[in-house]
Parts: C-alpha cells; sequence; structure tokens
C-alpha cells in the first residue's frame, strides 16, 4: 500500500514540481536510502530477472529500497526525475506469472536511464512489454505475493501517471496535481480493476484525503510533511500515515523539490512520517 502525490509549478507558487510518498510494507522490513553512482554495464541485475544494460551510463539518483531486493520504492535522480509505485488489483490475477520485473525494479530502472519524466514513462513501458511483471514484491522468506503497479512520475516540469496490469498499461498527464494510491484512477483503464477491491474502506478515503489536500493553495513542503503524517481518515490504521498492526506500516518517505535551475531537494523518513525526522539528504 501507497500513497502518493505531485504538484507542479502553477500549483506550488514558486514554479518548481514537488513530489511525495508515503511507502506502506510491512512494519518489519526495513529500507535503505543509497546514492546509486552513474555505471556502464553490459547487463543489468534486477530483483528476479538479468537484462540487457543502459545504452550508456545510468543516471545517479537517490533511492530507497527495501533491504533484500534490487528495485526502489520511490527516488530521484539527479536531473529531478521523481518516480514512486503504489500496488493496484486488477481483473487479471498476478500469482500465476512467473518471476519478471517488479514494480520496484520499474521504478529504478525508470530513475537510472531516463533524463525526464516522458522518458521515464517510456523505459518503463517497453521494459512491461519486453520483459513482463512479475514475481513477489515482498521479502523471498516470506509468502509470494506478486502484484502490479500504477507509477507517478515526475520532473521539474511535467507528471504522469502510468497505471498497469500485466503488460498493458495506460498513461495520463498531470495538468497541475495528482494522487495516485491503491487503486485505478485513470477513468479508460478503470475497466481493469478488481471489482471486489474494498476501495471503499481500505483506499477511497485516503486518495480523497490527498485529493483534498491539494485543493489548497500554494502546496508547500511543510504542508505536505504534515499531510504524509496524517491519521483519521480511514478505519483500523488505513490512514495516509498507515499503522495496521501487523500488516501494513509506512516505513518509508519522500519529499522531492524538482527544480528548474538547480539539484532536486530531496528529504526522506525511514520510518513513519509521524514519528521519525525527516533527513535532507546531500548529494
Amino acid at each position: 500500500m501507497c500513497d502518493l502525490l505531485v504538484a507542479l509549478g502553477d500549483a506550488t507558487g514558486n514554479g518548481a514540481t514537488i513530489f511525495a510518498k508515503n511507502s506502506d510494507r510491512p512494519p518489519s522490513e526495513r529500507q535503505v536510502v543509497e546514492i546509486v553512482e552513474p555505471r556502464v554495464e553490459d547487463v543489468t541485475r534486477t530483483t528476479y530477472l538479468t537484462i540487457p544494460g543502459a545504452s550508456g551510463p545510468t543516471v545517479r539518483c537517490v533511492i530507497s529500497r527495501p533491504d533484500w531486493g534490487w528495485g526502489a520504492e520511490h527516488g530521484v535522480n539527479i536531473d529531478g526525475v521523481a518516480i514512486g509505485n503504489a500496488t493496484v488489483f486488477t481483473t487479471l490475477d498476478p500469482r500465476p506469472f512467473p518471476d519478471a520485473l517488479t514494480g520496484m525494479d520499474l521504478v529504478r530502472l525508470g530513475l537510472e536511464r531516463a533524463h525526464d519524466a516522458h522518458e521515464a514513462v517510456g523505459v518503463i513501458t517497453r521494459a512491461i512489454e519486453r520483459f513482463g511483471q512479475g514475481g513477489s514484491g515482498h521479502d523471498p522468506a516470506a509468502p509470494r505475493r506478486p502484484y502490479w503497479s500504477s507509477f507517478l512520475v515526475a520532473d521539474p516540469r511535467s507528471a504522469w501517471v502510468l497505471e498497469t496490469s500485466g503488460r498493458e498499461w495506460a498513461t495520463e498527464q498531470v495538468r497541475s496535481v495528482r494522487a495516485i494510491s491503491n487503486r485505478i484512477t485513470i477513468p479508460h483503464f478503470d475497466d481493469r480493476r478488481h471489482p471486489h477491491q474494498p476501495v471503499e474502506t481500505l483506499v477511497d478515503p485516503r486518495l480523497r484525503s490527498t485529493n483534498q489536500f491539494l485543493e489548497t493553495r500554494p502546496v508547500n513542503v511543510d504542508g505536505i510533511g504534515r499531510h504524509l503524517a496524517s491519521h483519521g481518515m480511514g478505519s483500523h490504521g488505513w490512514d495516509v500515515c498507515m499503522h495496521v498492526d501487523g500488516v501494513e506500516e509506512t516505513t518509508a518517505s519522500l519529499i522531492a523539490v524538482l527544480n528548474t535551475d538547480g539539484e532536486p531537494e530531496i528529504r526522506m523518513t525511514q520510518g513513519s512520517p509521524c514519528r521519525q525526522p525527516w533527513t535532507l539528504v546531500r548529494w
């Protein structure tokens, strides 16, 4: 489970895009923050697959990832591309599909191989079409839990929503502000949404709360920080800042200011933002 939001420059008031995500994972799982330096490689070894390497040097990026896997829950590269993903449930059951690329693998591939948001969407969709999605998004020692993903992809001037079901995908360009959570949100792709997913109780209260927050202008870092630490919109802990005992918890968060001139400004937590201080990441 995850909640993501983006506000483009017209909504932030200073011309910069602000991107944010709460990463909701098993409470006992540890995430690590890494600066991944550029590299040239013939092959890239993802969580389950070995695929051809990038055509040139990879892009320097900061990522937060579960310590057992290669892929990233969220991250930002030096060119100001920010990407995060969220699990979605569709009419296509992911469990029979073989291990392939996870949503987190696709996040990291987009960060390492793209210089703007549109290019990152292309990197991700081509990888999905060529290699497919599959494999558990959880520690191999835990029960296998494969999934499909939605993605929020942003840069200093634009942002995109990308939603998937197996090798199928749909995109929507962000016009000013946008939020995603654990459900299909692109209207013409909604017929893929699983009809029995309890979105009314587990997802929609969080998504509605984020959309209401984004109506307040200007959107700023302090306000986003408070929103990511907020409770009370869901039941039994299914909040933007999630605390579902023994099931899901917000274990890492990101706020990224994507400047049109200069390096992105990145703040992260390695725990619930209601409990952990924000750390400014130094490039």
